[in-house]
């Protein structure tokens, strides 16, 4: 056990109470903004962290403070365990964790931190985006062509070789396995690289993907894919030079968000995995994520240039002024020190990570029941995301 690493400052823009959960000499990060991090009823969060020079899974107790190591994995020169764990999904109706270890699909037990190999891939394949079904049975996650031995990649510290692997167009497959590792199953596969495979929290039977890569230049980007029938479509259809992305599910299940640039404009937009329930509003800047749990509370971080957490009100069909939650003050220098601002289930907190001390922390902060008290964002940019 960890003592609490706790402190709370004043936010300088909004003047609201900021809590920092962690401190430590070291990068400490959340899961990735699609993924929830909460568990044992939203009393502990998991998150990943470099400490003693590894990297592991710790989890803070969010009514004390204190924090426990999860897992004990020793450093393995050349492994990237940063990018492994920050893609950690937790089981929506038990509290087991899972992740790649190397070329392992592992099952963590979040109590005793007992852990288990459910699935073993093959060399030559890279893997990311896990996440799990709504009923708990299945881990999604996308199995990817590893073409390293021609292509410079680092996509974690400063997306190397971004455009050259989508370019390349790499033969990918979206994998199904069982959290009990009793089956496996390859559910859709094509030669175009497959990213953010995420499942609805509802409805076990439905999961979101892209074809990932520059934004403007993807084919289409939001897909949808059913799992009982294998049938892939297009959500929110796109035309040439559009950029859209960035897609989530709300917690109903049945619609997703999403943000990016269409006609030289800023936009964000919500709409049914049917195609039906579309809307889009016109913003004054873009920004690097969004985030809501519903319709009408929606969360950002802001493109550079904006180190504010802000905040969006939906009413009567209208996005109202954005409002500065508090500042993050992050570098999104690399990928763990993005902000990936999220709320929590009853959307009266946002978690995000910053740098802002030299150092990825996480902070926690509620958001007023007035949200209009907070002060009107005063930066005003454009461009694209």
């Amino acid at each position: 056990m960890i003592p609490p690493e706790w402190s709370e400052y004043r936010d300088r823009v909004s003047g609201l109470t900021v809590r920092q959960l962690t401190n430590y000499k070291g990068h400490s990060y959340h899961t990735y903004f699609t993924n929830s991090g909460w568990y044992d009823g939203g009393k502990r969060l998991i998150f990943g962290s470099d400490r003693a020079n590894e990297t592991n899974l710790f989890s803070v107790d969010l009514t004390t403070g204190a924090i426990t190591q999860v897992t004990h994995f020793p450093r393995v020169p050349g492994e990237d365990m940063v990018n492994a764990l920050q893609d950690v999904c937790v089981n929506p109706n038990r509290n087991e964790a899972y992740f790649w270890l190397k070329r392992d699909l592992i099952a963590l037990d979040l109590h005793s931190g007992a852990h288990r190999i459910i699935y073993h891939a093959a060399e030559g394949l890279l893997h990311h985006s896990n996440s799990c079904t709504a009923d708990g049975q299945f881990i999604c996650t996308c199995l990817a062509e590893d073409l390293s031995d021609r292509i410079e990649m680092d996509l974690s510290h400063g997306f190397i070789g971004f455009e050259e692997y989508f370019t390349a167009r790499p033969h990918c497959q979206i994998l199904r396995v069982a959290v009990d590792g009793s089956r496996s199953d390859i559910m859709h596969e094509e030669d175009c690289w497959i990213g953010h495979v995420n499942p609805s929290p509802t409805h076990p039977q439905l999961l979101s993907f892209c074809h990932e890569g520059p934004w403007n230049l993807v084919d289409q980007r939001i897909w949808g894919f059913d799992l009982n029938t294998g049938r892939a479509w297009k959500i929110r259809p796109t035309e040439k030079g559009d950029a859209l992305g960035h897609e989530y599910w709300l917690a109903d299940g049945e619609s997703l968000g999403y943000h990016g640039c269409v006609g030289g404009k800023n936009l964000f937009g919500f709409v049914r995995y049917d195609n039906t329930g579309h809307e889009e509003f016109p913003m004054d800047h873009g920004s690097d994520h969004y985030f809501s749990n519903d319709r009408n509370l929606i969360i950002s971080d802001g493109p550079g240039g904006v180190d504010q957490v802000v905040l969006f009100r939906r009413k009567d069909g209208a996005i109202g002024a954005p409002r500065t939650l508090c500042q993050h003050r992050s570098s999104r220098h690399v990928q763990i020190t993005h902000v990936h601002p999220r709320l929590t289930a009853d959307s009266r907190q946002v978690l995000f990570t910053s740098d802002r001390s030299g150092y990825g922390n996480l902070y926690l902060v509620d958001i007023p029941e007035d949200v209009e008290s907070l002060p009107v964002l005063n930066f005003k940019v454009s461009g694209t995301t």
